[in-house]
């Protein structure tokens, strides 16, 4: 199975690892997310990334074949990250039932995926939340990511250990685990939310890779 076109990182193989991002109109918070990710882990990664880690985004409201918001691409060029041939598409029960991980922006995204069925209550998370899981989760315990397609079970395993844990790591507050929506809101707003993504991605890529932020 092959990556939407625009959505992969580089290749593809028999059985690659998929990471979903979920906003509501697939304009906004979730192509930041996707661009960063890929970013990141290209960035961790280098030469050894291959299509094991596949990286895709969908809007429970999406703006089905609309380019990102012109403030969103600006943010993911601050970071360094390419904004370029993106098209947002509305959240199917395909993508629900490929992706490996599903990371929403909000706990409302959250249930939206989950009620979709398809056993996905496991593997789907508000992006902060799993961040908060990750954080307490012991690599050591993980298998090594540098075996040739080990990044894969990996990344099984932490989404794994995260589930185990839900429940016992709560929330400090409700709105905790939210990422709120940037439309309409001026550039500066955008920025902030770029740093909240990007500062929330960055354990969940290193947990991902085995590989910590490059200094």
């Amino acid at each position: 199975m092959t990556a939407p076109e625009g959505r992969g990182i580089a290749g593809s193989t028999d059985n690659p690892f998929r990471i979903l991002h979920v906003s509501t109109g697939n304009v906004c918070r979730s192509p930041i997310t996707e661009r960063l990710t890929r970013h990141a882990l290209s960035d961790r990664l280098g030469d050894r990334l291959t299509g094991d880690l596949i990286v895709e985004s969908a809007g429970t409201w999406g703006h089905e074949g609309a380019p990102m918001e012109a403030h969103a691409a600006t943010v993911l060029t601050d970071f360094g990250a390419d904004p370029a041939g993106f098209v947002g598409r509305e959240l199917l029960d395909e993508h629900v039932i490929r992706a490996d991980l599903v990371l929403t922006a909000t706990r409302d995204h959250r249930a939206q995926v989950i009620s979709m069925g398809h056993s996905a209550g496991l593997r789907t998370f508000t992006l902060k939340e799993f961040t908060r899981l990750v954080r307490a989760i012991d690599p050591a315990t993980l298998p090594d990511p540098e075996p040739a397609g080990a990044v894969v079970d990996r990344a099984r395993a932490l989404v794994r250990a995260a589930a185990a844990l839900r429940g016992w790591l709560l929330a400090p507050s409700p709105d905790a685990d939210e990422v709120y929506d940037p439309y309409g809101a001026p550039i500066t707003f955008f920025r902030s939310i770029g740093d909240e993504i990007n500062q929330a991605l960055d354990p969940v890529v290193t947990a991902l890779t085995g590989v910590p932020t490059k200094t």
